[in-house]
């Protein structure tokens, strides 16, 4: 059994309306800190640090700097007390990490490689978090992150499958996910109702990344909204917003009007973006 009240940990309940869910065991917690590649002397951005498990595991593995972003005062306090915290090793920042500028943060860490992103994401911010991080510069590097199973399948789902859909596309035009292991309810504190899985996303090189995120956002969104329908059906009112016809942008990048939006391929997708960006 792992001691739950290491003087380094805060021990606090977690709140239900910030969606925590705390890790304690510490092979679990150096697993998930190393299912991205070494982090030794790298920048890493943690998100919702809670007690600080998954930070110790990450400052113990040799990583050069942690920027843990926590909302809850409880534990951003706490983190601050840490000796890293006073030597400069780890920088905690008490804010909703979705008006956080991890950019400027990692510039004024001073990181000379693209900084990891590895957390166990509260439940209720991690998509909008990962969609965010997908859009990111050169910046962002690996990411090893802890969703809900549900959501980890979605984000390395393939064509054609019933977990593909707009999350799988987006995260596949920029990095290349797989599920590195997976996590039963009893291993958290409090258990959540379901089961939970580390999804690690390694970028793709430069010249295979789709740079109009923006809008392979947008034709997702609708392709994906009304997904039992034709492409045609659920295109329609997006295209004429652009002016167009839905069957004959979709013949014009060489996608059948009929064809249904789970069976199309993450280059399908990227010709119909590509084609409002000219």
């Amino acid at each position: 059994m792992t001691d739950t009240h290491r003087p380094d940990l805060t021990d606090a309940p977690a709140r239900k309306a910030l969606g925590q869910h705390f890790l304690f065991d510490p092979s679990i917690l150096h697993r998930t800190a190393l299912a991205a590649g070494p982090v030794k002397g790298r920048v890493v951005i943690e998100v919702g640090p809670g007690p600080g498990g998954l930070t110790r595991a990450l400052l113990d593995e040799g990583a050069g700097k942690v920027i843990a972003v926590e909302t809850d005062p409880r534990f951003a306090d706490a983190l601050l007390l840490w000796p890293e915290a006073r030597d400069g090793r780890l920088l905690v920042l008490q804010k909703d990490a979705r008006k956080v500028n991890f950019e400027q943060l990692v510039i004024e860490a001073g990181a000379t490689e693209p900084a990891m992103i590895i957390g166990n994401l509260p439940y209720n911010v991690g998509t909008p978090l990962l969609v965010g991080w997908l859009k990111a510069g050169d910046w962002r590097g690996e990411m090893a992150l802890m969703f809900q199973k549900e959501v980890a399948e979605r984000i390395c789902a393939a064509p054609g499958t019933d977990h593909y859909g707009r999350l799988a596309v987006l995260a596949q035009s920029a990095t290349r996910p797989h599920i590195a292991f997976t996590l039963p309810p009893g291993a958290f504190t409090p258990p959540p109702k379901v089961d939970s899985a580390v999804a690690v996303l390694e970028p793709l090189p430069a010249d295979q990344r789709f740079e109009h995120i923006d809008l392979l956002e947008q034709v997702t969104g609708a392709a994906f909204g009304q997904r039992r329908k034709m492409m045609r059906a659920a295109l329609k009112p997006f295209a004429k917003k652009h002016g167009m016809k839905a069957a004959d942008w979709l013949e014009s990048v060489g996608i059948d009007p009929t064809a249904r939006a789970e069976t199309l391929s993450q280059d399908d997708f990227r010709r119909l973006a590509a084609s409002l960006a000219n």
